[in-house]
């Protein structure tokens, strides 16, 4: 992996970091479906005007089906489960489940990609998931119906990120769906397919500015520029790689909660970062020869 494949995996950690904390701040005034509908949208509707003064190729009616499925399951899905877990979980509860997505991945390139499972890749997906469990201090949340249930919809957004990535990685080769045209189509239509919610998912007053600077931020950087940039990092590096940006969203969570919430920083924080640091590095050094 080049140093700026590496460094837009560091980015995108960063950014999705910081889209766990909007979450929490933006769903209890919007309601989840509201905050994932717009996310979705706004999103897709950034990326097509981009998409359309870089003249990027969408060819909707032939790509019409792979950018449906990938923004149900890149998009729909995990965004509207993400978002009612904020209303029950910690931010950083809710990024520690998300980092099982690289194990989600793995199995899933096994299977569809004829990827190799070898022994120092899944040992640091293992790693990592240990790493971010330390991160956050497992075991602190109480189990009610409420957070079992937060716990489910994480895992299956999880799953849902994981099977999207296999989906991109067998449509992006060379002669493919262009990497830009799938992240725009699929937010597209992914918002599309939400609106019908609207009416159903009204808060019962305006929500406050602050709410609505959350989702937009979430919106323009943790969906659009993040999609635009980890599709194709996708294409080039393979799914597994990709999704271990997951085993770093928990640290870049806590720390954009101690530099603006003022939250504190343990020992926990400092002994599972390093952990997660050395997950990564034995799952990126693996030879692409032996996936």
């Amino acid at each position: 992996m080049s140093a700026t494949d590496l460094a837009k995996l560091v980015f995108l950690s960063a950014i999705w970091g910081g889209s766990f904390i909007f979450l929490r701040i933006a769903v209890p005034e919007t309601g989840p479906l509201l905050t994932a509908t717009l996310r979705t949208g706004l999103a897709g509707l950034a990326l097509l005007v981009f998409a359309h003064l870089t003249s990027v190729p969408m060819n909707w009616r032939s790509n019409l089906k792979p950018f449906a499925i990938v923004g149900l399951f890149a998009g729909v899905i995990p965004f509207s489960c993400f978002s009612f877990a904020a209303l029950f979980l910690p931010a950083a509860h809710s990024a520690v489940l998300n980092a099982t997505a690289p194990l989600f991945g793995a199995v899933f390139s096994v299977i569809w990609l004829s990827e190799r499972m070898t022994a120092q890749k899944l040992a640091g997906l293992l790693l990592g998931v240990i790493g971010v469990g330390i991160l956050v201090g497992i075991g602190t949340v109480a189990m009610t119906p409420s957070t079992l249930l937060a716990i489910a919809a994480c895992l299956v957004s999880a799953a849902s990120y994981a099977l999207s990535s296999i989906i991109v990685q067998k449509t992006g080769k060379p002669g493919g769906i262009h990497p830009i045209a799938m992240a725009t189509g699929s937010l597209a239509l992914g918002g599309l397919m939400m609106l019908p919610s609207v009416p159903f998912s009204l808060p019962p007053a305006m929500p406050s500015g602050t709410a609505l600077a959350c989702i937009a931020a979430m919106s323009l950087l943790s969906s659009g520029l993040a999609q635009a940039l980890f599709i194709p990092l996708i294409v080039k590096v393979g799914p597994t790689r990709a999704m271990c940006v997951s085993f770093l969203i928990p640290l870049f969570s806590m720390l954009w909660a101690f530099v603006f919430l003022h939250e504190s920083v343990g020992l926990s924080t400092l002994v599972g970062g390093v952990i997660v640091l050395i997950a990564m590095g034995l799952v990126l050094t693996t030879s692409r020869s032996h996936q």
